[in-house]
């Protein structure tokens, strides 16, 4: 039999993951290769023998498999030991570029002492970015300090001078144009000096030394292998999502919701801030075995049973549930949500009901069991009878994932550019590497929030493969401790450049039990933790901001949970919390500071019951300190000690504060200043610090 031909679009018959990018020599330069094995250089010739050594740049993730992120107007900041032999001086480069584009940018990279540098670039366009370390013996510069030091002392320096023109003359050589006869003069003046004073000034001025920089012996660097840095807009690292289920809001009581009904939430919705409406599954809900209210085996007549039951006589997962609306409806929807600065987020997931198409069409892609029956999902000792995972193993791998892949593409094609997928740590890694960058290869714009409540280096795994945002561990952290101990290691360690946290409160699946047994303060407090702590963020409503709290007995779940039957919200009852989700969302867009994650730094406070953690731009125009009281019942006071140095006041003087919760303002002065949220008032205090940087400070080490 003839084998296929393979398509661009066929998934790989093994690995799909992307080998490392190899080191590349530039437009501008060729350099000698970096880090050969020892018998490779014993084999080399003398002149290619590299004397300059690159090691540890950062970021990078696992050596340089996967990319780092960033969105536009983000910073990447680049840090490497560059060092040589002897007691030359070195000079190191940070070289930049559009990794569709040719040419290096180049920047002069700073010395931090120990041989460590560090040198930053800015993303400037919604592409990717490729950076690496080149570093030069400075030969100049190291005969200019030898001279400074002979004519310190005294010494006659003819025979320094001479060299120095040798090593001008060589700049000279690989100069052009007037550059070229510039040093070629120089060279001459120093060979042959009639002035030995005014050469000696020629030589240790910064004309020439600037020159001379600009023209380095390319043959004699080293660079190091390039890293590929990957953009998102910047909905990847800032955003605030609001979940709800569309069959709740329907017009008339007792009727199935559509999305011409639920056009009518929207403006609400975007009053409070939102800007992402996240939809759990909008497509046909099977039959067989379709699960009643709370889970049950049995469904009674007319029971909606659970959207994520995907599939049946009406279609899959690129048909829309009847009783919902129409395609034309939805993409109405669509453009009704974009006129309120919202966009649409749909739920995929990988999955389908007894009744769902591909069952009959793809026997293959299930798994099938010694009675001839199907194996439905099973989590021992849950059983979700409703729902058939997919054979990934199946014999049809291709027709599989090429199928799966088409599901994203056709809804993006609708105008859906936001997905959440579900458990997709259920599925191979390599799938999800080949699906997210076949799909973002046709939509650029495409982001994906990762469903993954399981082990951190599962979760890591697939935001490494191309996940934009990922559901984190904040639902189970409680204690001070415990939230300092999370956030220092997403935001200040290696996980930074890849795992973009999504704080989730609640969950149709998750009622934690702190909500459970708290009271709406814990709502509150929880509510700031989410939208302060990290930059994206989201609930799933109106049981949260309406404060729901009834839970089955002994488990984290919702009673009479949504999920299983048709709701009627009573979305203005008193106790609601939307006016404070409406006034945190207003706080984040108004201050830059809250709009990433990676630059939170804690502070300390006397007193375990308050977390207090601030926030800053690069140059430290919008600080915003925020102090949360985890004691929903009483209010906590304590001493507060702002980091004055970090944040460049000087201790002498007075700086304001601004409350952006309870727009009360103050001047504070010193380091150490008493605070004492009141849940009864308010259940945090969001201060703002104005102040003028006393002194010029790089902060390229913050961020």
């Amino acid at each position: 039999m003839a084998k296929k031909a393979a398509s661009k679009d066929d998934p790989p018959a093994a690995a799909v993951a992307k080998p490392a990018p190899e080191a590349k020599i530039s437009s501008d330069a060729k350099p000698t290769p970096v880090a050969k094995p020892a018998s490779a250089v014993r084999s080399a010739p003398a002149s290619r023998v590299p004397r300059i050594i690159i090691e540890k740049v950062t970021p990078q993730v696992d050596g340089g498999k996967y990319p780092v992120k960033r969105v536009v107007g983000e910073r990447v900041v680049v840090r490497a030991d560059v060092f040589g032999d002897g007691h030359d001086e070195v000079l190191a480069f940070l070289l930049y570029r559009e990794a569709s584009g040719s040419g290096w940018n180049k920047v002069r990279m700073k010395p931090l002492g120990n041989d460590l540098w560090i040198g930053s670039f800015n993303v400037e366009n919604e592409t990717d970015y490729c950076y690496a370390v080149r570093g030069y013996p400075d030969e100049f510069s190291t005969w200019r300090h030898d001279l400074q030091k002979r004519l310190e002392a005294g010494q006659d320096v003819t025979v320094e001078l001479a060299i120095g023109a040798r090593l001008v003359s060589d700049a000279a050589s690989r100069a052009q144009g007037s550059q070229a006869e510039k040093l070629a003069g120089w060279a001459a003046l120093l060979a042959h000096p009639k002035d030995l004073k005014a050469s000696a000034v020629l030589a240790t001025g910064e004309e020439l030394s600037h020159v001379m920089e600009a023209h380095l012996d390319e043959a004699k660097s080293s660079t190091s292998p390039e890293l590929l840095v990957k953009v998102d807009r910047k909905r990847a690292s800032f955003s605030s999502w609001y979940e709800f289920f569309p069959r709740s809001w329907a017009a008339t009581p007792g009727k199935h919701g559509t999305f011409k009904d639920c056009a009518r939430i929207l403006p609400e919705i975007a009053r409070m801030g939102f800007d992402i409406v996240y939809l759990p599954p909008i497509h046909p809900i099977g039959v067989k075995h379709r699960k009643g209210k709370n889970n049950a085996t049995k469904c009674s007549p007319g029971e909606p049973g659970c959207p994520w039951a995907i599939g049946s006589s009406e279609g899959g997962h690129k048909a829309i549930h009847p009783e919902l609306g129409t395609l034309e409806d939805f993409k109405a929807f669509i453009g009704q949500a974009r006129e309120h600065g919202l966009e649409v987020a749909l739920d995929i997931a990988l999955q389908c009901s007894p009744d769902h198409p591909y069952v009959k069409e793809h026997p293959e892609w299930f798994k099938w069991r010694p009675d001839g029956t199907v194996q439905y999902a099973e989590n021992p000792p849950k059983k979700y009878e409703d729902v058939l995972p997919i054979n990934f193993d199946t014999t049809d791998r291709e027709g599989l994932w090429q199928e799966l892949k088409s599901i994203f593409i056709y809804w993006a094609e609708q105008g859906v550019k936001v997905f959440r997928v579900d458990n997709p740590h259920t599925k191979p890694f390599l799938f999800w590497d080949w699906l997210i960058a076949e799909v973002k290869q046709a939509h650029p714009d495409a982001l994906f929030l990762s469903e993954a409540f399981t082990r951190p280096k599962v979760m890591y795994r697939l935001a490494k493969g191309g996940f934009s945002q990922s559901y984190t561990y904040f639902t189970w952290r409680n204690t001070k401790k415990e939230f300092e101990e999370y956030l220092t290691e997403l935001a200040q360690t290696e996980v930074a450049e890849f795992f973009r946290p999504n704080f989730w409160p609640n969950t149709p699946d998750i009622l934690a039990e702190h909500l459970q047994f708290g009271n709406r303060n814990t709502f509150m407090f929880r509510t700031v933790l989410a939208a302060t702590l990290s930059s994206n963020w989201g609930i799933y409503g109106p049981a949260f901001e309406l404060c729901v709290s009834d839970a089955l007995a002994g488990k984290e779940e919702y009673n009479d949970s949504e999920k299983y039957e048709i709701k009627r919200w009573d979305w203005d009852r008193p106790g609601n919390i939307k006016d404070l989700i409406a006034r945190l969302n207003r706080i984040r867009r108004e201050n830059p500071a809250l709009q990433m994650t990676r630059n939170i730094r804690f502070c300390q406070v006397e007193n375990d019951q308050l977390l207090a953690y601030y926030k800053a731009t690069r140059d430290f125009s919008n600080i915003v300190l925020t102090v949360v009281n985890l004691d929903p019942h009483h209010k906590q006071g304590g001493w507060l000690k702002v980091p004055l140095h970090e944040l460049g006041i000087e201790p002498g003087k007075p700086y304001r504060v601004h409350d952006l919760l309870t727009g009360e303002q103050y001047i504070w002065q010193g380091e150490r200043n008493f605070v004492e949220p009141d849940p009864a008032k308010a259940p945090a205090h969001i201060i703002q610090i104005s102040k003028q940087l006393h002194r010029e400070q790089d902060f390229d080490y913050f961020l």
